[in-house]
């Protein structure tokens, strides 16, 4: 997705602010590790930066659905509505991918 269509400065800035919250709490969830804090902090903490990460990708997916709907002459045509789906439809396998182990 471009950034530059239908989003105003201030919508940028406020998406550019959430990822920088995000960037501070994975760099807390470093420091914490590094001093030996317990499991039940980290994971909260680790819970904590996950669902602020996922409201970014809410509002990115909630941008991009409505610009889909926005580009069609016809806002109900059935391709900006195909279009929309299959943008949300990718974000939302990425989220059900993303909670599995990882093994290094």
């Amino acid at each position: 997705m471009r950034m530059d269509t239908h989003v105003s400065p201030e919508q940028i800035d406020k998406i550019l602010n959430r990822l920088r919250r995000v960037e501070g709490q994975a760099r807390g969830l470093q420091r914490m590790i590094e001093e030996g804090r317990s499991c039940e902090e980290i994971l909260t903490q680790l819970s904590a930066t996950r669902a602020a990460l996922d409201r970014v990708g809410v509002y990115l997916i909630t941008h991009k659905v409505r610009e889909c709907l926005l580009e069609e002459e016809e806002a109900s045509s059935e391709a900006a509505i195909e279009r929309a789906l299959e943008t949300f439809l990718r974000y939302a396998q990425c989220l059900n991918s993303s909670g599995g182990a990882e093994s290094d």
